[in-house]
Parts: structure tokens; C-alpha cells; sequence
């Protein structure tokens, strides 16, 4: 996957550089934050969080990021809704990925050969993901998460997971494709060796490359899926901090506490940023006209 080359490539790419720096940063504001903050993120503190005309203070060396209309601390806040997006965010690609590589490998395997009444494996897969294709991505995962009597993190993940893993499943059959008719591969045919032995020795190391860069921005499509449904009202319920919710609440306090709105977005901006631009400067270095 990452020869010589390709990490010579990646470590003089600056857009990649920069794109590890923010995922790094992000990972660890997200495991030691809530360490530092000296507040509960739920829990109000009116006497120290509210001002003389019991508005939210704004950010101070109490609160660093300032408190929110319930006056919470947003710093805390933040922190906690960074592991929660986290946390769904690379479960839901693990799932994903799993579900596309599957679905694409097989179907570029058994691309062109004869099932039962005609239909095989590549045709039944791939009509599978043409209808899936046809639906927005976030419309659909709207509609499950309504859909939904009570909407828990690992519902979120789920159902993420396991709708985003079409566009995986397309790209893969047609790499997979190209590997069948490599040399080495027609030849451990020829001698008789079993499907799942090529598959697992010779196809899945050809893939992993493309899988890697797919999973990578698809971390960032999860953060702002997961995002969009705790804004919308669909996503996990109050009072857990999300980065979604607090984004809803900053929208109506912009003028009098911009702090509100300006802490969410900005996490939200850094997390799919950084995420995007690992995922080109990973493209750019397993290139193989490279």
C-alpha cells in the first residue's frame, strides 16, 4: 500500500501535512479535553456563568469558551461533543467500509459470470446500489433516523454505516476488476487455488489503497452527517452535547453570544478540513501513474 515512494510523496505534500496536523489536534482535544475543563458540560452554573442581565458570559479565564443559553460551559461542551462525533464517526466508516469492500470485491470478482436465471452476484449487487445511489445520502439517513422511536449514539452509527457504503461498493468493483486479469492473479487460478485464498492474498492488498482514501473523507461526510441530524432535531437527544445541537443553539443567541455559534462551526470547519485534506494528500501518494 505505502511503498517508498508513496510516503516520500505524502510527507512532501503540504496540504497533506497540514491535514495531519488538525486530525492530530482534533483526536487529542478530544481525549484530553475534557480533562482540562473544570466544569461538568451539563450541568448550569447561573452564578458564575450568567452575567448581571442573565445573559451568557462570554469567554474568560472561567470559561474559556464561554457558556451557552443555559449556561453551561461551551469549552466542555465542545470537548465532549468531539468524542461523540468521533467516536460515531469512524465507527460508522469501519461499518461502511466493511459493507463496500464486500459488496465491491464481490462484485468485481464475479463480474460477467452466469447465476441463476442470469443473475449473478455483480448484477444483483450493483442494481442494490444504482437504487441506493438514486436517493440523497442525508435525506435518506434523515428519514431512518425519524423514523427511529429513540436515538442513541449507536443508532446514529448504524444507520450511517450502513447507507454510506454504496459509493465504497461501486469504486472497489472497479479495481477489483482490474486486479482479476493481473498475471499473478490468472495464474493462482490456473493452479487451482480457492476464491477466498485470492481474494484475502491478492485482491484485498490491491484495493486496500482506494479503501484507505475512501474511508479517510468519508470520516469527514460522517461528521457532518451525524452534524446535520443533531441540528435538524433528529439526531441524539438533548442534553447530550453535540456539536449539531450546539450549532442550533448558537443560530438564535449570534448577536448577543456569537461564541455560541462560532465554537461549533469552527470544530465542525477544522474536523472535515483536516479529514478532506489527509484523504487528497493519501490519493496523491498511492497514485499508481505515479
Amino acid at each position: 500500500m505505502l511503498d517508498d515512494r508513496a510516503i516520500r510523496r505524502f510527507r512532501t505534500n503540504r496540504g497533506a501535512a497540514v491535514g495531519v496536523a488538525l486530525v492530530l489536534f482534533l483526536i487529542v482535544f478530544a481525549l484530553v479535553g475534557p480533562l482540562l475543563s473544570r466544569h461538568d458540560p451539563y450541568l448550569s452554573d447561573f452564578a458564575r456563568g450568567a452575567t448581571v442581565d442573565g445573559t451568557p458570559v462570554g469567554p474568560s479565564s472561567e470559561f474559556w469558551l464561554g457558556t451557552d443559553r443555559l449556561f453551561r460551559d461551551q469549552f466542555s461542551r465542545l470537548a465532549h461533543g468531539a468524542r461523540l462525533s468521533l467516536l460515531i464517526a469512524f465507527a460508522a466508516t469501519a461499518i461502511s467500509s466493511v459493507i463496500g469492500a464486500a459488496a465491491g470485491i464481490t462484485a468485481g470478482w464475479y463480474e460477467g459470470s452466469r447465476g441463476i436465471r442470469g443473475l449473478n452476484a455483480d448484477v444483483a449487487i450493483m442494481r442494490a446500489v444504482d437504487v441506493g445511489l438514486s436517493f440523497p445520502f442525508l435525506l435518506l439517513v434523515m428519514a431512518i433516523g425519524a423514523a427511529l422511536d429513540r436515538t442513541t449514539a449507536f443508532t446514529i452509527l448504524a444507520v450511517l454505516g450502513v447507507t454510506s457504503w454504496l459509493g465504497t461498493a461501486r469504486i472497489l468493483r472497479a479495481k477489483t476488476m482490474q486486479v482479476r486479469s493481473l498475471e499473478y492473479v490468472l495464474a493462482a487460478r490456473a493452479l487451482g487455488q480457492p476464491t477466498w485464498r485470492i481474494l484475502a492474498r491478492h485482491v484485498l492488498p490491491n484495493v486496500a489503497g482506494p479503501l484507505i482514501v475512501i474511508a479517510t473523507a468519508q470520516v469527514a461526510q460522517m461528521i457532518v452527517a451525524e452534524s446535520v441530524l443533531s441540528y435538524l432535531g433528529v439526531g441524539i437527544a438533548p442534553p447530550t452535547a453535540t456539536w449539531g445541537h450546539m450549532l442550533y443553539e448558537g443560530q438564535d443567541n449570534y448577536l448577543a453570544a456569537p461564541w455560541m455559534l462560532a465554537a461549533p462551526a469552527v470544530a465542525i470547519l477544522v474536523s472535515v478540513l483536516g479529514f478532506n485534506l489527509l484523504g487528497e494528500g493519501l490519493r496523491d501518494a498511492l497514485d499508481p501513474r505515479d
